[in-house]
């Protein structure tokens, strides 16, 4: 071995004067295109190019033919179940958010992820409805059918469903003219700090949107600037009309939603199917009643025959 101060480094190049450089290398010659030969190749067609296009409108065509049924199918199957059972939950929770009536939730929850079958081009994504999505549309719907107007429950929902199926279309059409124009990388120059910040809010008013349903008392939902600010005065002047039962049945039921969480996470190398704990909370029903009735024992309120008969209703 060379000992490290006898090491040398030696670099062996030839000397160029500037007329033998410019002999050696050559200048070559390009050709910049101008618009009209970018919209000629753009516009142009060929059987190569028609396949490409076709491809890209229906990803199904080429990722099918190569998937693999023996290998992947149970684990597909298994981890399609799990996320249907929670998007389908969680649609349930949004369309409560958006101020329409639950059962448009599982049309949202359904519906997406079928289109999506056929023209999504990610396997690791979930579409579907998501919070701050549900918030902004339901903003819209309480501040063009308030729940303060003249009407029947079933005029007001027909006219929010109304609103929200309008506002959802009209966006359609915007996104799918910024996708036609590919305008998304916009969000290269979003840094993280800014989505950060906006998950951190849209957090915020999942929560306080929440409270009136955890609290079991009822309150406007106002619209526009500071209306979590409102949403908050509301319920602290109406906190004294607390619903225990509510209050106590919803606490259990996150503890046992997070600790479940929490062993789903920790023994996910043992466990064949995270456990659904999710519908488990929603189908025990008898599970919640008896807890109302246990509060309702220790707290001697007679108005909560209201609340057991509403868990019972299949």
């Amino acid at each position: 071995m060379i000992p490290p101060k006898y090491r040398q480094l030696t670099v062996s190049r030839p000397i160029y004067s500037e007329d033998l450089f410019k002999e050696e290398y050559e200048k070559v010659q390009r050709h910049h295109k101008t618009m009209l030969d970018h919209l000629k190749a753009y516009f142009s067609c060929s059987k190569q190019k028609a396949k490409s296009v076709a491809l890209t409108l229906l990803p199904i065509a080429s990722w099918l033919p190569a998937y693999r049924f023996k290998e992947w199918i149970v684990q597909d199957m298994i981890s399609g179940v799990s996320t249907g059972l929670v998007s389908v939950l969680q649609g349930l929770g949004f369309a409560l958010l958006a101020s329409v009536p639950a059962g448009y939730g599982l049309y949202a929850a359904f519906y997406p992820i079928l289109i999506y079958f056929f023209f999504g081009t990610s396997k690791h994504i979930s579409v579907g409805p998501f919070p701050v999505l549900s918030l902004m549309v339901g903003a819209v719907v309480n501040n063009l059918v308030p729940t303060s107007i003249n009407a029947t429950d079933v005029t007001l929902n027909e006219r929010r469903v109304t609103v929200a199926s309008s506002v959802t279309f009209l966006v359609g059409i915007f996104q799918l003219g910024l996708g036609i124009l590919q305008v998304g990388f916009i969000v290269i120059y979003l840094s993280q700090t800014l989505v950060s910040g906006f998950t951190c809010a849209a957090a915020v008013n999942v929560l306080i949107s929440q409270l009136k349903f955890i609290l079991g008392i009822s309150i406007d939902s106002p619209s526009g600037p500071l209306s979590n600010i409102w949403v908050l005065r509301d319920i602290f002047t109406q906190l004294h009309k607390t619903n225990i039962a509510d209050l106590v049945t919803s606490i259990i039921i996150m503890i046992v939603v997070f600790v479940v969480k929490e062993l789903n996470d920790r023994y996910k190398a043992k466990l064949p199917v995270p456990i659904p704990i999710e519908v488990i909370m929603v189908r025990k029903k008898r599970f919640l009643i008896l807890i109302v009735k246990i509060i309702r024992l220790i707290f001697k309120r007679q108005n909560w025959e209201i609340v057991i008969s509403a868990l019972s209703y299949e």
